[in-house]
């Protein structure tokens, strides 16, 4: 089977993110039951981050991509994030 996700961290400071993503993402597939491959990157944009409104996460349906906005953001909260994104993902599918 090939992997159905990929992470990329082009802030270099998710780890812990990461980690418990990798722990969730299989659940998610299994749950959500998507059959084309995700990419997921992890951004840090310290502008949106100062915006109370600013985006959280977004997911391109052309490139099949989740971008989730990390800077003062709980883990929980991402993964969160992530999880919504997901079901466009499955949407999509």
């Amino acid at each position: 089977m090939h992997k159905m996700f990929t992470f990329n961290d082009t802030t270099g400071q998710c780890g812990d993110i990461i980690k418990h993503a990798g722990g969730f993402m299989p659940y998610a597939h299994r749950r959500l039951g998507f059959n084309k491959p995700v990419n997921v990157n992890f951004v840090s944009d310290a502008e949106n981050a100062k915006d109370p409104f600013g985006k959280t996460a977004y997911y391109d349906p052309n490139q099949m991509e989740i971008t989730l906005f990390v800077d003062k953001r709980h883990v929980k909260d991402i993964l969160r994030s992530l999880s919504h994104e997901l079901v466009h993902h499955a949407q999509n599918c």
